[in-house]
């Protein structure tokens, strides 16, 4: 069964061709429940057998996930929380959803644009907090594709290597997700303490 899944989650991508691989990614950066794994990874698999370059896969991937999060960036700047809040439900952004989001952002400040997107099931929504606290826009995109990057080369380089191994994707993906979470928290923490360094220096 998981062979045949697969095989239909390959033969897709590749009717669909880099169009559909930044469709799918925009789709996956916005409220859509549409997990980036059953795109990036067979992408990378077709990249192992030829039938699509690895490296326009990675952009493309990496293209259509910063478009959906410039999406809810600017939804959320022009809209406001508001609308976030009476339209969300519909597309499983709840009003506690949205305050857990903003708690996360206002605790990490812009670094949360970066390391959200490595985080399952904040990676989709970060955006919206960003957009509400009208973060740089430069900022915001450059996090964001940098976040958004690491994961595209995680899935990318999972399909590509492991190739037809599809039984063994789902244990690297739970490996590979661990050591992205662990990189995420020392990023993080060298963030705060860079930062706290250049108070004191500033405060001195």
């Amino acid at each position: 069964m998981i062979h045949d899944i697969a095989t239909s989650l390959v033969s897709l991508i590749g009717d669909m061709g880099y169009w559909g691989i930044f469709l799918l990614m925009f789709l996956e950066s916005t409220f859509f429940p549409f997990p980036s794994e059953i795109i990036m990874i067979p992408a990378g698999y077709l990249a192992h057998q030829g039938e699509m370059n690895i490296y326009l896969v990675i952009l493309v991937g990496i293209v259509g996930s910063v478009a959906g999060a410039l999406f809810n960036y600017y939804l959320a700047l022009y809209f406001g929380r508001r609308f976030i809040i009476k339209y969300g439900k519909y597309v499983f952004v709840k009003e506690e959803t949205l305050y857990k989001l903003e708690a996360f952002f206002s605790k990490h400040g812009e670094l949360s644009t970066f390391n959200g997107r490595l985080i399952p099931g904040i990676r989709q929504l970060i955006s919206l907090p960003a957009g509400l606290a009208r973060m740089n826009i430069a900022k915001f995109a450059l996090y964001s594709g940098l976040g958004a990057g690491i994961w595209v080369l995680v899935l990318v380089l999972l399909g590509y290597l492991l190739g037809s191994h599809e039984e063994r994707i789902s244990e690297y993906l739970q490996i590979a997700t661990v050591i992205t979470l662990v990189s995420v928290c020392f990023i993080t923490l060298f963030y705060i303490i860079r930062n706290k360094r250049k108070k004191k220096i500033l405060g001195e």
